[in-house]
């Protein structure tokens, strides 16, 4: 069995507080893009096996082991070979490891007709992740709370263009998470997120960009060369090191990144 575990960028991400267990309370929207990893999940009589290629990371590896045995524990599985190939560059805000995790929980859902509801599925992401059980809806959605209460959403953005931009700097969100001690407490980005996106440039922030953009000064001047390329609106994804520019659906920006940067059209 076969899948392809897609990206998200993050549309707004406002951190309005600490909370007592450690993690942060958050609001942002999630949204999927069409960046995507390969998982194949095979019959393996003797062992477990996790193979992978492109770009390789021992955390991406453990994440999908991690899926396995959740799942394994209580339902006794038998071996499988799962192999996985990233396309979706890692510690860059864009979700790719969340995204195979929550994927493979899915894939050994239906190899093995464990009959899973979407709750359950969920309740088995969350203990992977923040994030994964988004991956689990995979559509626009309104996340609170660590990033785990997710309420669908009216987004549609493939009237447009989306640029993005990976410079291949790693930032761990634990990181970011740590710098933070004063907390944005406004809750519009349900309304703001209604509006037109060129209303966005002024209205929807991501507060990671102010730490991020303190630490790696080349990040910050990515967005503002998105923006010189005639983006309607830009920001980083997530806690970085990726960023987005929406674009006009007609657009032809020229480009002026360095080689070495990950570049694609969503």
């Amino acid at each position: 069995m076969i899948a392809f575990p897609n990206a998200k960028i993050n549309i707004g991400l406002q951190i309005t507080g600490k909370r007592n267990d450690g993690y942060h309370d958050l609001q942002t929207v999630f949204y999927p893009v069409a960046l995507k990893d390969v998982l194949e999940i095979t019959d393996n009589t003797s062992s477990f096996i996790f193979n992978s290629s492109g770009i390789v990371t021992g955390a991406m590896e453990n994440i999908c082991v991690k899926a396995f045995h959740l799942l394994e524990k209580d339902f006794s599985l038998p071996p499988v070979q799962i192999y996985l190939h990233k396309t979706i560059p890692v510690g860059a805000g864009l979700g790719g490891g969340s995204a195979d995790a929550a994927f493979c929980l899915q894939l050994l859902d239906k190899k093995f007709n464990l009959q899973l509801t979407i709750k359950q599925l969920s309740h088995y992401a969350l203990q992977l992740g923040s994030d994964c059980p988004f991956f689990i809806i995979n559509k626009p959605c309104l996340a609170t709370g660590r990033g785990e209460q997710l309420e669908e959403i009216s987004l549609d953005l493939t009237g447009y263009r989306i640029l993005l931009v990976n410079p291949g700097i790693h930032v761990k969100t634990s990181w970011a998470f740590s710098k933070f001690s004063r907390y944005n407490r406004d809750r519009e980005l349900k309304k703001n997120i209604s509006n037109p996106v060129t209303d966005w440039k002024d209205t929807i922030f991501n507060d990671f960009e102010g730490v991020v953009f303190d630490e790696h000064p080349e990040i910050k001047e990515l967005k503002k060369e998105i923006y010189h390329c005639g983006a309607i609106y830009a920001s980083m994804s997530g806690s970085g090191s990726s960023v987005f520019g929406i674009f006009s659906k007609n657009s032809q920006p020229i480009l002026n990144f360095p080689d070495n940067y990950f570049i694609d059209w969503l």
